[in-house]
């Protein structure tokens, strides 16, 4: 069975979201980074889009008819800004070790109102966050945390400088949301991914405390940051605690995660108050 048609496989419900979306993405450019060996980019071709595959290694890409360009995400995607209409990032953000300068990069080739679907493994859900717990893994009992054993995925001197990492920046919902932010994005929608039979057998002890630690924080919080008003922290704090509590999040073997770009990057800090004293004042 290919990947893309095993539910146990993040490919099957990227190919599911590309389907659903066929429309949208007809005659559509679309980014796929890292591309791998191109099944996605394959996919994307089938429902009509444009695919401009890129990789860091894309001596891996397998299909005939598209070239996958290499690309260091450190550097950029060589492409034009607002050139493209939609980014996909299956897999990838747990192996960038700047993850806020990545979504920058991908916000600045995308158009106003493009759309970025990211997927990485959930560290969110109730197994990962028990497993961090016990020994800071992403599954206790079978995965020695990160170490410069295991998390060197791919070290080829004489073909790029730069080191493939494993899971090294393994990211929970929270923070992807945030540096998305940060980077000029918001949430557009959070898709099911395949339940984790772990999370789910452990779900109805936990999701009490879970349920009331996310809404002690939210309401204690209202009270806090006089800075903004009561609407704005409404707004942040109501979206953040929804995913807090989500079953999506907490239940998901991935994160699938379809971002929109509200503004260019550079005009997000123009909107931001310090929560420290500004330079000069006492």
């Amino acid at each position: 069975m290919k990947h893309e048609d095993n539910p146990r496989s993040i490919k099957y419900y990227v190919k599911r979201y590309l389907l659903v979306n066929k429309d949208f993405f007809e005659g559509k450019k679309v980014v796929d980074f890292p591309a791998g060996n191109g099944v996605t980019s394959r996919l994307i071709k089938e429902v009509g889009g444009e695919p401009i595959p890129f990789d860091l290694f894309p001596e891996y890409f397998q299909i005939e008819g598209l070239k996958c360009a290499r690309a260091n995400i450190s550097n950029g995607l060589p492409l034009n800004s607002n050139s493209v209409d939609a980014l996909i990032c299956q897999e990838g953000m747990e192996h960038f070790s700047d993850q806020l300068q990545a979504l920058k990069h991908f916000n600045k080739v995308l158009k106003r109102g493009g759309r970025l679907l990211i997927t990485v493994p959930n560290y969110s859900n109730v197994q990962s966050r028990l497993s961090y717990m016990l020994m800071e893994s992403e599954r206790f009992n079978s995965i020695m945390p990160p170490n410069e054993l295991d998390s060197i995925w791919m070290s080829a001197q004489d073909v790029t400088d730069e080191i493939y990492y494993g899971h090294i920046f393994l990211i929970g919902f929270q923070k992807l949301r945030v540096l998305a932010k940060l980077a000029g994005f918001k949430v557009k929608e959070v898709y099911k991914t395949r339940t984790k039979s772990t999370s789910a057998i452990m779900l109805p002890l936990y999701y009490p405390f879970i349920l009331l630690s996310n809404y002690i924080t939210y309401r204690r919080n209202l009270l806090k940051n006089k800075n903004y008003s009561i609407e704005r922290k409404r707004e942040v704090y109501k979206e953040v605690f929804k995913y807090g509590v989500s079953l999506k999040v907490l239940l998901g073997s991935h994160l699938m995660v379809e971002f929109e770009k509200e503004q260019d990057a550079e005009e997000v800090g123009k909107q931001l108050k310090s929560q420290h004293s500004e330079f000069g004042e006492t």
